[in-house]
């Protein structure tokens, strides 16, 4: 599991099909495949995303205005929630993440 956005908690699965050998010159961990885009970030966990949902490519709703501008979308652009490029997908590094998590663990 691995979740997104603490305030809104986001849950997402995960899935580790199998182990492959690395390949030289490419970057692990990577992502192969996924759908659909993400939550944006801050957007009132589930109601407040069905809510983003149903007004944010309504042209004629003061909202989904807003919701548009929030969002950065160009005049005429839309929405998408589909949209999703696992290209894009970025991980950090394993090995840094572990020693942070270790070390605000020793902080408690």
């Amino acid at each position: 599991m691995y979740t997104y956005d603490f305030g809104d908690t986001w849950d997402h699965t995960v899935l580790f099909e199998r182990k492959l050998e690395a390949e030289k010159l490419k970057k692990y961990p990577l992502c192969l495949a996924g759908k659909n885009a993400c939550p944006p970030e801050d957007c009132g966990s589930v109601g407040g995303y069905y809510e983003l949902l149903s007004v944010i490519n309504n042209t004629d709703s003061k909202r989904g205005e807003e919701l548009r501008d929030w969002l950065g979308l160009e005049d005429g652009e839309k929405y998408d929630p589909t949209t999703f490029d696992f290209k894009e997908v970025t991980f950090c590094d394993p090995k840094e993440e572990l020693q942070e998590y270790l070390e605000n663990q020793n902080s408690y």
